[in-house]
C-alpha cells in the first residue's frame, strides 16, 4: 500500500515559537479581545495567554501586568495616531489654520470611529477610576497631549487673526466634547435617529463646520449670564 503525503502547512503553534518577535503584538490582540468582554479588572492573565495561544509566564517576559498591557494598548493605538495628527499639522505648516484643523480633526475622527479605540475608550469610562496610575497615564498622555495639539492650532489661528480670541485650552476642550460625544453616539445610531442616516464623514464635516462657525472672527459671543441675586 502506498502512502500519500499531504502538506498541510506548519502549525500556527510552530510558526509562533520560530517568530518571538509576533508576539507582543499576539499577546496585545488576545488582550484587546479579552478586556473587550470582560473589562480590565476582569480579564484574567490565564485567559489572555489562552487566546493568544502562549504559555502565561510568555506574558511576564513582556508584560509584568494587565495594566502594563493597558499601557502599551493605548501606546499602540491613541498615542500612535496623535503622533500621527502631529506629523500632520508638521506637514501642513503652511496652511491657514482652519485648513489644518480641518486636517487633523477629520484624521482623529476616523481614529475615534476605530473598534480598537472603542474598546479603550470604554475601559477609560468604565473602570480607570478604579486604577489611579492608568488613569494618570491616561490623563497625561492623552488628553492632555490631544488638548495641546488642538490648542497650538487655535493659539495660531488666533495670533493670525483667522480665529476670534478664545483660550486655546477651551477651545481644544469644545472640540474633544463634539468629537468624542459624537463618536459614542454614532456608535449607537440606533438611540439616536437623527444619526442613522448621516454617515461617519457626514457627521466630522458637521462637528468640523459647526466649531469653525465658531471660531469665526466675527462671530458674536454672547454676555455671560448675570449672577442671579441672593437679596
Amino acid at each position: 500500500m502506498s502512502v500519500v503525503a499531504v502538506h498541510v502547512g506548519e502549525p500556527a503553534d510552530h510558526k509562533r515559537r520560530r517568530d518571538p518577535e509576533s508576539r507582543p503584538q499576539q499577546i496585545l490582540d488576545a488582550a484587546f479581545r479579552e478586556f473587550a468582554e470582560h473589562g480590565l479588572a476582569g480579564a484574567r492573565l490565564d485567559d489572555i495567554a489562552r487566546r493568544a495561544n502562549v504559555a502565561k509566564g510568555t506574558i511576564y517576559l513582556y508584560f509584568p501586568n494587565k495594566e502594563a498591557l493597558f499601557r502599551e494598548m493605548v501606546r499602540t493605538t491613541t498615542i500612535a495616531a496623535l503622533e500621527s495628527a502631529e506629523a500632520r499639522l508638521a506637514e501642513s505648516d503652511g496652511l491657514a489654520a482652519a485648513e489644518q484643523l480641518r486636517i487633523v480633526a477629520t484624521g482623529w475622527w476616523h481614529f475615534l470611529r476605530t473598534e480598537r479605540f472603542e474598546v479603550v475608550q470604554r475601559l477609560v469610562l468604565a473602570e480607570l477610576g478604579h486604577f489611579p496610575d492608568l488613569m494618570q497615564f491616561y490623563a497625561d498622555e492623552v488628553v492632555a497631549r490631544g488638548r495641546r495639539l488642538i490648542g497650538h492650532i487655535v493659539a495660531r489661528g488666533t495670533a493670525r487673526g483667522e480665529f476670534r480670541a478664545i483660550d486655546p485650552e477651551v477651545g481644544a476642550r469644545m472640540l474633544s466634547a463634539l468629537a468624542m460625544t459624537h463618536s459614542t453616539w454614532c456608535s449607537r445610531r440606533q438611540y439616536f435617529p437623527t444619526l442613522e442616516s448621516r454617515t461617519d464623514e457626514q457627521v466630522c464635516d458637521e462637528i468640523i463646520d459647526f466649531y469653525l462657525h465658531a471660531l469665526r472672527p466675527d462671530a458674536q459671543v454672547a454676555a455671560p449670564f448675570p449672577t442671579p441675586s441672593t437679596s
